[in-house]
């Protein structure tokens, strides 16, 4: 069934005025709190930040070592950083100063080592800070809550023994969500596959118990669609939105992914958005809402966005990433068409977004490039082969922050000053 997209158009200007008085420009502070951010939809408020790099790179104020194994990105909080990483005898969690990048405290998180082949060591997943608490997800299932200001530990769960959740093949790769007084995952189990804890506590609040798909690799995107306040969630099997409240099944559109399914969803006005790799492509849904009963309507389905992972954001009417096969894309998010493609200047990675300016990290050799955040085509305006490169995947998404770049490889976290002068 074809869907009337006439509401998504936004103009630049209407745009600029979302974009600077509504969504990611209220917070108060440029913290980057969870995962994709505070508004999660990896669009990093801050203004101000150099438009151009120099040849050598945006300058590097430190380098920080000892985090371990793993694909763990950051959090920025205030004064700290958090991260997660495998050692000999545990998987840690780590809190660093953000002005020198020294570790200022590690507490153990549970059982280490890779799981599913090939192999992959170390936490996938991106700690969470909400108020005083720190909220992390090992590969294995442990699922823990920490002090901020010193590790303290203050609840520790295991998914699979707990909850009877289900660990994917390679591991729980899911980044927790904190939303208000709730930290909700997607553990699986026939009980039901999201659950909502007690951010305090670690109590179970909820399960959704009308959703029991078995979970992947993509974290969970809020939005209130048909004016109820959801999470929305991709699995292998279908897309889904359940109620905040209390994990009420609302709306399941089916939808099949292949081997590994791992972006977060994207949700606009009533719609949604998302994508896979594998040669699977990208869907458009309408949410549609009526007498209290939800369901979702197909807008289109095709192969202009394979994002295998790495990400995609949604700025204005278009969609940004990465695409198997067709390069870095620009699609129109109401007719899914590509805006434009390019194949050679950058190999498959992530992306972020900040001050008019997507940053670009390359998987394979971890080279960044800094490009127009416009539909008008690709430009760069930047790019520097990132030192200190291990042999694994450069995976862990580029962070904005208070005027710093962060960009996590293994043991090695790097720092780099993207304020202008």
């Amino acid at each position: 069934m074809q869907i009337s997209l006439a509401q998504f158009r936004t103009t630049p200007a209407i745009a600029a005025i979302l974009f600077s008085l509504g969504g990611v420009a209220a917070a108060a502070t440029t913290d980057w709190p969870q995962w994709r951010g505070p508004e999660h939809n990896d669009l990093c408020s801050e203004t101000g930040l150099l438009k151009d790099w120099p040849a050598s790179g945006p300058p590097l104020v430190w380098k920080a070592k000892g985090l371990g194994d793993g694909y763990s990105a950051v959090v920025a909080v205030g004064d700290r950083l958090y991260t997660a990483g495998d050692k000999r005898e545990s998987s840690f969690v780590l809190a660093l100063n953000t002005a020198d990048g020294k570790i200022v405290w590690s507490t153990k998180l549970g059982k280490v080592g890779a799981v599913g082949s090939p192999e992959f060591e170390g936490p996938r997943g991106t700690p969470t800070v909400s108020g005083d608490l720190v909220f992390v997800l090992g590969q294995w299932g442990d699922f823990a809550c920490y002090k901020a200001a010193k590790g303290t530990e203050v609840w520790h769960k295991d998914l699979v023994k707990d909850f009877g959740g289900v660990r994917p093949y390679w591991g729980y790769a899911e980044s927790p969500l904190a939303d208000g007084k709730n930290v909700i995952v997607t553990a699986g189990g026939s009980d039901g596959a999201i659950l909502a804890l007690d951010q305090k506590t670690g109590d179970g609040v909820w399960r959704s118990k009308g959703f029991i798909d078995a979970p992947h690799y993509s974290s969970l995107a809020v939005s209130e669609l048909g004016g109820v306040r959801q999470y929305v969630q991709m699995t292998p099997e279908s897309v889904a939105g359940v109620a905040a409240a209390d994990g009420k099944l609302l709306w399941k559109a089916p939808r099949k992914g292949r081997t590994a399914v791992i972006p977060s969803p994207i949700c606009k006005n009533d719609f949604v958005y998302v994508t896979s790799g594998y040669g699977v492509g990208c869907n458009l849904f309408k949410v549609l809402s009526a007498d209290k009963k939800f369901s979702a309507d197909e807008v289109y389905a095709n192969k202009v966005m394979v994002n295998h992972h790495g990400g995609v954001i949604n700025l204005g009417d278009y969609v940004y990433g990465h695409s198997e096969g067709k390069g870095w894309t620009c699609q129109e998010l109401k007719s899914g068409e590509a805006k434009w493609q390019e194949k050679e200047a950058l190999g498959k990675g992530a992306i972020a977004y900040a001050d008019g300016r997507f940053y670009l990290r390359s998987e394979a050799k971890g080279t960044m490039v800094l490009i127009e955040a416009s539909p008008a085509g690709y430009k760069e305006h930047g790019r520097f082969e990132q030192p200190d490169r291990s042999q694994q995947k450069a995976w862990p998404h580029p962070v904005i922050a208070n005027g710093k770049l962060y960009l996590r490889d293994q043991d090695t976290l790097l720092c780099y000053d993207v304020k202008g002068k």
